[in-house]
């Protein structure tokens, strides 16, 4: 219901831009050119020190300035209709890995008093943006994207704690086991490639677990695709003018949400 009132809301109260700030546009054409990294396209990134059963990762862009402003905006503020553009960027990310057709998008899950809090579930959001973008982009139906729908077969089976502040290891023991199939989905994996999605990755730890849960249910983990990955996961990312950790005046700039992600 929260996220009905949002879309409302969003329609007669004045917008500004999320990455920027900028009135009367939820997203300008600088900060949308900023998601697109100028074309540059998305890349394949890897945590350090990465972990064990981590597939391969493609991230759309570096976790910094606008995209990660705009990331907020979505995730905390409930700027659902941000959802599309970073539903492209989660698109090139998903292209990276040449899934072929019929790539089934799973997202990883959040925990249920996430969801109930914020009204809305933002990574399950940017999958179904991005599954759209990739059949619009497959056109004729046939090859890369072709076919490709979002199957939220992922749950947490035990709480977790807050990633925040911990070390590699320590998140990896945080998450380790948390993750599984829902009964009965295991067979709607098998035979498809299976692409697992997030908004971000920094240590791999969440994106590791997902792939042993979907292994250990009979699907096949073809790689991962997120629309952010850090500065230690995306090497180089911050050259010409990025931090990989704004101010707090910075992000006080942007509409004053702190920081929500909690280290993946």
């Amino acid at each position: 219901m929260q996220g009905v009132w949002r879309e409302l809301a969003g329609l007669v109260l004045p917008v500004a831009c999320a990455g920027c700030g900028r009135p009367r546009t939820e997203l300008c054409v600088e900060c949308r050119r900023a998601l697109e990294r100028d074309g540059r396209g998305a890349r394949r990134v890897r945590p350090r020190p990465e972990p064990a059963g981590l597939p391969r990762v493609w991230a759309g862009v570096p976790y910094a300035d606008e995209a990660r402003a705009v990331l907020l905006a979505h995730k905390e503020r409930g700027a659902l209709r941000l959802a599309a553009p970073l539903g492209g960027v989660l698109a090139g990310a998903v292209r990276g890995l040449r899934p072929g057709a019929g790539a089934l998008l799973v997202p990883v899950p959040s925990a249920r008093r996430a969801v109930a809090g914020r009204g809305h579930d933002p990574v399950r959001r940017i999958a179904l943006a991005a599954a759209a973008d990739l059949r619009r982009g497959a056109g004729n139906g046939v090859g890369e994207g072709a076919g490709a729908r979002v199957l939220a077969v992922l749950r947490q089976r035990r709480p977790v704690a807050d990633q925040a502040g911990l070390s590699a290891r320590q998140r990896l023991a945080n998450v380790a086991g948390a993750l599984e199939v829902r009964g009965g989905a295991g067979r709607l994996l098998r035979g498809l490639p299976v692409v697992l999605v997030d908004d971000l990755v920094t240590t791999g730890a969440t994106l590791a677990e997902a792939a042993r849960a979907v292994t250990a249910a009979g699907g096949r983990v073809t790689g991962a695709a997120v629309v952010a990955a850090t500065g230690s996961a995306f090497p180089g990312a911050f050259t010409g003018g990025g931090t990989p950790c704004d101010s707090a005046a910075e992000r006080g700039k942007r509409g004053g949400a702190a920081d929500g992600y909690s280290g993946k």
